[in-house]
C-alpha cells in the first residue's frame, strides 16, 4: 500500500522543501535589506601594528540594498597607507614613528563605503603602532696597525658603528676572541702591546678580532669584527672632524666649534703637525686650539665686521691637514659660508642713548624748575611781608620836624648854636603804589608759583612712566619707543612754557650721573657693563 502511493509522498516531501527554502531566501533578503555597514577583521588587537610589520586587508560591508560598494578613507590616510576603491588596504609602519621614550603611536583611520543606491557607511578605527627595537649596525671597519714593541691604540670609528633606532651603544669585548693583553673599552678604544711571539704570529698573517655592540637599554648586540696587520710602511696620519660635514653656515658674531681626533697607525709619536690653510687670511691662525697630541678644536667666532657691505655672505674654503715626521700628508677641507648680520648691539646703545638723554633733559627741566619754584616762593613771602608793613609806613610819615645844624666857618664860636626849624611834614603813598613798589603782588606770584608746580608734577610723572616703561632693551627695541620718545619730548617742548619765564642759558651746576637719574626717576635702569 505504501509501495503504491510513493510517489505521492515524494511530491509532497518537494513540496515543503520548496516552501522551505524559498521562506529562507526570504529571511536572507529581509537580513540584507538591513542599514548597510562596514566591517573590520575579526581578530582580536588586529589594529595593533609593530615598526617594520606590514598589515594587510579588505574592508567588507552587510546589509545595504545594492552588493556594488566603492570604498575610500574619508580622513587620517598618511602618506604610507595604500588604499584602493575595492577596499584593500596595506600599511608597513615606518622603524621611526616611535622610539625608546615615546614607545607606541596612534592613528585614527575613517573608513567610508558608498553604494550604487547613494547608501554610505563609516566607520573609525584607530591604528596602534608599537616600537620595535633594532640591533645595531657595524661596517667594515679600517684595519688595526700594530707595531712591535709599541703601546698600540686604536679607537673605533664612531661612523662606522651606529644604532638605526639613535639608542646609545656601548663595545663589549669577546674574551675568548681577543689576544692577550688587548684591551676594549666600553667606548671602542682599543689599546695592545704586543709580544714578540705575538708579532711574529701576526706576521705570518693577519687575524681578526671580533666585539659586540650593544645597543641601551634594550641590550640588543650586533657582531662586529676587526683586522689586525702588521706596519709595513711608513702609512699617513688620518683625522676625524666632529660634526662630520663638509659645509659650515654660521652668521657673523656666532661661534664655530669643530674638534678634530688625530690618528697613525705608526703611533701618536709619528704625527708632527696639524693646522690649516685658508682662502680667507681673515681666519686666525689661533683658531686652532690644541688640546692633546691627537685632540684639536677650531674655535673662531667671525666679528660684526667679517662681511663688508653690501654683501650678505661671503664663503671661502679651509683646508686642514695632518702631516707625520715622513711628510706623509691627509688632508680634508670644509667650506664656510658666513652670512651679514646686523649689529644689535650698537642698535641697542644708540636707541639707550636716546634713552637715557630724554631724561636727562626732563632731569634738568626739573632741576630748573626746583630752582624756580624756590625763587617765586621766596618772592611770594617777600610780597607778603611788603603789604604788611604799608600801614606803618603811612603812620610814620605822618609829621616829621627838620633839624638844621648850623656851622660858621670864621668864628668857630658859633658851632654850638643850633638853629631848629619847626613844621610838618606830610608824606601820602596811594595803595596801588605801595602794593608795587614796597610789596610785589602777591596774586601774580602765587599763579606762577601754581603754574611752575603744576607743569613739575606733570613731568615728574611723564618721566617715571617713560624710565620704567622703556627701562629693559627688548622694550626698546619694539617700534613704539620712537613714538613715545617723541611724545615725552613734545611735553618738554610745549609753548606753555614759556610762561613759566625759565633762563634760556640756564646751566645745570650738577652733573647727570646715573645715580642722580636713578634718584630722580627710580625706575630707570642703566647700561650694564656687559652691554656697554
Amino acid at each position: 500500500m505504501i509501495t503504491k502511493h510513493i510517489h505521492k509522498i515524494l511530491i509532497l516531501l518537494a513540496a515543503v522543501l520548496l516552501f522551505s527554502k524559498a521562506q529562507g531566501q526570504d529571511n536572507m533578503k529581509s537580513s540584507a535589506n538591513g542599514p548597510l555597514q562596514i566591517v573590520f577583521p575579526s581578530e582580536s588587537e588586529w589594529n595593533v601594528l609593530l615598526e617594520g610589520k606590514e598589515i594587510n586587508f579588505h574592508l567588507q560591508t552587510k546589509g545595504g540594498r545594492s552588493d556594488s560598494v566603492r570604498y575610500n578613507v574619508s580622513s587620517g590616510l598618511i602618506k604610507d597607507m595604500k588604499f584602493d576603491s575595492l577596499g584593500h588596504f596595506v600599511w608597513t609602519p615606518s622603524y621611526d614613528i616611535a622610539d625608546r621614550i615615546n614607545t607606541s603611536k596612534s592613528f585614527p583611520v575613517v573608513f567610508e563605503a558608498v553604494t550604487k543606491t547613494g547608501e554610505s557607511a563609516s566607520r573609525e578605527v584607530v591604528f596602534k603602532v608599537i616600537h620595535v627595537n633594532r640591533p645595531p649596525q657595524v661596517d667594515e671597519l679600517k684595519p688595526f696597525y700594530i707595531q712591535y714593541k709599541t703601546q698600540n691604540t686604536y679607537q673605533i670609528d664612531m661612523n662606522s658603528v651606529r644604532d638605526p633606532d639613535g639608542d646609545p651603544i656601548v663595545f663589549i669585548p669577546i674574551l675568548e676572541e681577543m689576544p692577550e693583553g688587548m684591551r676594549l673599552s666600553s667606548a671602542g678604544e682599543i689599546a695592545w702591546e704586543p709580544s714578540t711571539k705575538q708579532f711574529n704570529i701576526l706576521k705570518e698573517s693577519p687575524k681578526y678580532v671580533e666585539f659586540y655592540v650593544e645597543d641601551q637599554p634594550s641590550k640588543e648586540r650586533t657582531k662586529g669584527r676587526l683586522r689586525l696587520n702588521i706596519t709595513q710602511m711608513d702609512l699617513a696620519p688620518d683625522f676625524t672632524i666632529v660634526p662630520q660635514v663638509s659645509t659650515v653656515r654660521s652668521a657673523e658674531n656666532n661661534r664655530i666649534n669643530l674638534r678634530f681626533a688625530l690618528s697613525d697607525p705608526n703611533g701618536e709619536d709619528d704625527i708632527s703637525t696639524f693646522a690649516f690653510i685658508s682662502e680667507n687670511k681673515n681666519v686666525p691662525k689661533e683658531a686652532l686650539v690644541k688640546n692633546a697630541p691627537t685632540s684639536y678644536e677650531f674655535i673662531w667666532e667671525p666679528g660684526y665686521d667679517f662681511v663688508k657691505d653690501p654683501f650678505d655672505t661671503l664663503s671661502f674654503n679651509i683646508i686642514f691637514y695632518v702631516m707625520d715626521k715622513a711628510q706623509n700628508k691627509k688632508e680634508k677641507t670644509i667650506r664656510f659660508v658666513i652670512k651679514n648680520t646686523v649689529d644689535e648691539s650698537l642698535r641697542d646703545a644708540y636707541v639707550y642713548g636716546l634713552y637715557k638723554g630724554a631724561l636727562v633733559n626732563a632731569w634738568g627741566l626739573l632741576e630748573q624748575m626746583q630752582e624756580k619754584e624756590i625763587y617765586l616762593k621766596k618772592a611770594y613771602s617777600k610780597a607778603k611781608r611788603g603789604k604788611r608793613s604799608r600801614s606803618l609806613l603811612n603812620a610814620s610819615l605822618g609829621a616829621t620836624t627838620g633839624l638844621a645844624p648850623q656851622f660858621t666857618q670864621s668864628d668857630p664860636k658859633t658851632r654850638g648854636y643850633i638853629t631848629t626849624i619847626g613844621g610838618t611834614t606830610v608824606a601820602t603813598v596811594g595803595t596801588l603804589e605801595a602794593t608795587e613798589v614796597i610789596g610785589k603782588s602777591t596774586n601774580g606770584l602765587l599763579d606762577r608759583f601754581n603754574y611752575v608746580l603744576q607743569k613739575k608734577n606733570e613731568l615728574q610723572n611723564k618721566g617715571d612712566v617713560f624710565a620704567r616703561e622703556y627701562a629693559q632693551k627688548s622694550a626698546r627695541r619694539t617700534p613704539d619707543f620712537i613714538r613715545k620718545l617723541d611724545e615725552f619730548k613734545s611735553l618738554m617742548n610745549l609753548s606753555g612754557l614759556v610762561a613759566l619765564e625759565l633762563d634760556a642759558n640756564w646751566e645745570n651746576k650738577k652733573e647727570a650721573t646715573d645715580t642722580a637719574l636713578k634718584k630722580a626717576f627710580k625706575d630707570f635702569v642703566p647700561l650694564t657693563k656687559d652691554e656697554n
